[in-house]
């Protein structure tokens, strides 16, 4: 019964510590009582529940997805529900592969362990079935620049590791007290607490001496159930518009951008364009970025993507293609196997898939462009600048999420983009939550939910590369090694056994 107890504090203590909760400090006490789950129980019992914590914890966490399946996708609650709950069974096998393997490494002291188990879990969880790494733990501490510094050196992840090797390093203090661990983890405790201090004053000191580049974001509160409508479009791009004058005409922008979706017109390269250049691009001295869905046809076959598009002052325009679709709402995994699911696809249609990651170049900066949550993928953001992106750019359409904490969580994972590769970063979001994104990590201008409004910024352009943009896949990627090592390990140990 203790053991059952200790696994719900582990999920509430998960639950209050995630963005909109303003709790950040108990993911640093979180996994304590996962950790006595493990040990204290064989592992059969700690996997079960570790996976009791885990569905609890998701199933709070995702609970937007009822919001996004049935108020915006119309779907009946007996599909909606089910949907939810099977998503958070399947993020929960995590914690519970967690707890198990702790438990059947149990005489290793989990200092040893634990923070590379669990990265190793979460960098598997970014990729398999197309990836979910939906708030990671280290997005915990989105909120507190001081705590999320080392991001340019390892990811998310590496803050992830932190997290988890505190928790280990209480847990062993009233439990095993050996010197070696204890030593071990207060050595890169400090050494990353010091790190942090020194980068956050460098990178704020070195911000204040960078050409700016100036940036008007457009917030037009478009309803989502009112977006596509065929009468409604002229109405959606005369609310873009209007913004963007009210915007030049207090701050004069470099760069406007409008939010994923913005142009609601299905074919973007059959449709004219002219009035929309003559009403903003032409007539103001800007470069616009906005969001459309936008058509190929290439040997009689026609490919939908939902693209982000540049218009320069010169008249020149670029075209970013989305790469990292949103499964069941973008397209359908196997749907020639699977038809009777497209209803759940937005009316839109199935979408193509983008290849290329190359910066659209406007005239002060290059644009690394993150459509909607491909800024949940630490690789995206990381191969634009590589390339050469001076400002990252996130647009996002999050009226799908309703009022839930999920338009929190988002922003909460786009600010790591900006820390680990040192570059500002302009979210335009539909409905909110839009802001801009310093190097440093602080969330500047954010507006509210559900709003309609225009924000304007002067960004400083970075363009060092990252200990992160150079081998940051290599940290996450180790520890998943390890992990599969430690899962062998015990395997071929229970079978001598």
């Amino acid at each position: 019964m203790f053991s059952f107890s200790a696994a719900l504090l582990s999920s509430i203590l998960l639950i209050v510590s995630s963005p909109g909760m303003d709790l950040a400090f108990c993911a640093w006490l979180a996994v304590i009582p996962l950790l006595y789950v493990a040990t204290a129980n064989e592992p059969k019992r700690a996997f079960s529940l570790g996976f009791i914590a885990g569905f609890a914890y998701y199933t709070y966490l995702l609970h937007w997805v009822t919001i996004s399946l049935g108020t915006y996708g119309h779907l009946p609650w007996w599909l909606t529900y089910p949907a939810l709950l099977l998503l958070s069974a399947y993020m929960a096998l995590y914690p519970a592969i967690f707890c198990g393997l702790i438990s059947r490494t149990k005489n290793i002291n989990p200092v040893w362990t634990a923070p590379f188990i669990w990265v190793g879990l979460d960098y598997i969880r970014g990729f398999l079935f197309t990836g979910l790494p939906w708030q990671d733990l280290g997005y915990t501490q989105f909120n507190i620049p001081l705590a999320i510094q080392v991001a340019d050196l390892a990811g998310h992840h590496g803050v992830t590791f932190l997290i988890i090797l505190a928790n280990s390093f209480i847990f062993i203090l009233f439990t095993r007290r050996q010197f070696t661990p204890i030593a071990f983890a207060l050595t890169i405790m400090i050494a990353a607490s010091l790190y942090s201090g020194y980068r956050l004053k460098a990178v704020e000191e070195q911000s204040a001496l960078l050409p700016t580049i100036a940036v008007s974001i457009i917030q037009p509160n478009i309803e989502q159930d009112q977006k596509w409508l065929p009468e409604n479009r002229k109405t959606a791009i005369d609310a873009h518009i209007s913004l963007s004058d009210r915007a030049f005409s207090k701050g004069k922008p470099d760069l406007v951008i409008w939010p994923e979706t913005a142009i609601p017109i299905l074919g973007s390269n059959v449709v004219d364009f002219s009035e929309i250049l003559e009403q903003t691009v032409s007539r103001h001295d800007y470069s616009l970025l906005s969001g459309i869905p936008y058509s190929t046809f290439t040997e009689g076959r026609r490919d939908i993507y939902n693209s982000a598009i540049l218009f320069n002052r010169d008249g020149s325009r670029q075209v970013y293609h989305k790469q990292h679709l949103v499964p069941f709402g973008e397209y359908i995994p196997l749907s020639s196997i699977i038809p009777f699911l497209a209803p759940l696809v937005e009316s839109v249609g199935n979408f193509s898939t983008g290849t290329l990651s190359q910066p659209l170049t406007s005239e002060k900066a290059d644009l690394g462009v993150l459509i909607c949550f491909e800024s949940i993928f630490p690789e995206l953001a990381r191969t634009q600048t590589t390339n050469g992106a001076e400002l990252l750019v996130n647009i996002t359409n999050d009226a799908w999420f309703g009022r839930s904490n999920a338009s929190i969580q988002h922003l909460a994972m786009a600010v790591f983009r900006a820390v680990e590769n040192r570059r500002s970063l302009a979210r335009s979001a539909n409905t909110g939550i839009s802001c801009f994104i310093n190097p440093a990590g602080h969330i500047l201008q954010p507006t509210g939910l559900f709003t309609s409004c225009f924000i304007t910024e002067s960004m400083p352009i970075f363009t060092r590369k990252t200990i992160f943009n150079k081998w940051g896949a290599l940290f996450p990627q180790s520890c998943a090694v390890l992990f599969c090592l430690l899962s062998l390990g015990s395997i071929l140990t229970r079978k001598k056994r």
